[in-house]
């Protein structure tokens, strides 16, 4: 019988990398893969509308290092990087709340994502911000749809909305595809994300998946967080100390 993977997790090593990335003894096994996926889950809600792609964390014997991917790095800088510097009190704050060890050299890093319209995570949220303004469903798949797949290097496109369509009282599901999406391929780049949008008569789920080609040389990111930025875009990072 077949089963469903997740399109991230099915190309791990093989295209993609580990988004904590850190090897522990086991006496700190259990706090510090506690404190990545508290604080990641505590990021994401408090920087929901800032179009984040990706949270990634690095860990080292004394050091820890937060990497932030987004396409929109001037709302989570601020004016001469005040938001960046509460940012990361608020970070440490919430692991003092966790109880769990601070860090002896910790560093934030804002990561721009030069190409945001072949990001999954940047797409969805595009999705549910027109849902939660109560635009029409239909409209707002298709607008984006359409604008991702004049993004270069992307050759397919696909989302999926789950549940109170347009307020109606029997949940359904609708889809739009574009393109090609050739899951079972492991060199195929595909990206992939789970969104939600709060709307008064429920929640509505979004999924997108997007094809930026196939990869035949190593183009991981390297371990320094320095990487090739998604088809072909220009990434800037801003180190925030």
């Amino acid at each position: 019988m077949s089963k469903i993977v997740h399109p991230y997790a099915h190309r791990l090593i093989i295209l993609r990398d580990w988004k904590s990335r850190w090897f522990a003894d086991p006496k700190k096994y259990v706090s510090y893969l506690k404190g990545d996926v508290l604080i990641r889950q505590y990021l994401e809600k408090k920087l929901r509308g800032m179009y984040i792609s990706t949270i990634e964390i690095e860990r080292s014997r004394k050091a820890t290092r937060f990497i932030i991917r987004t396409s929109r790095p001037g709302l989570i800088i601020g004016r001469s990087g005040e938001g960046a510097t509460k940012l990361k009190a608020d970070i440490l704050k919430k692991m003092d709340n966790l109880k769990l060890p601070r860090p002896e050299d910790f560093k934030l890093e804002i990561v721009e994502v030069g190409n945001p319209e072949a990001d999954a995570a940047i797409v969805a949220y595009m999705i549910a911000e027109g849902l939660e303004k109560r635009l029409p469903y239909r409209r707002v798949i298709k607008t984006i749809i359409e604008k991702v797949m004049t993004t270069r290097g992307v050759e397919g496109a696909r989302v999926v909305l789950s549940g109170r369509l347009g307020g109606a009282d029997i949940a359904r599901t609708e889809e739009l595809k574009r393109g090609s999406i050739p899951l079972q391929s492991f060199r195929a780049d595909i990206d992939f994300k789970r969104e939600r949008a709060t709307l008064s008569y429920g929640v509505v789920g979004i999924k997108v998946w997007i094809y930026r080609g196939k990869i035949f040389a190593d183009k991981r990111p390297a371990r320094s967080g320095f990487s090739t930025s998604d088809a072909g875009g220009r990434e800037n990072k801003i180190k925030t100390d």
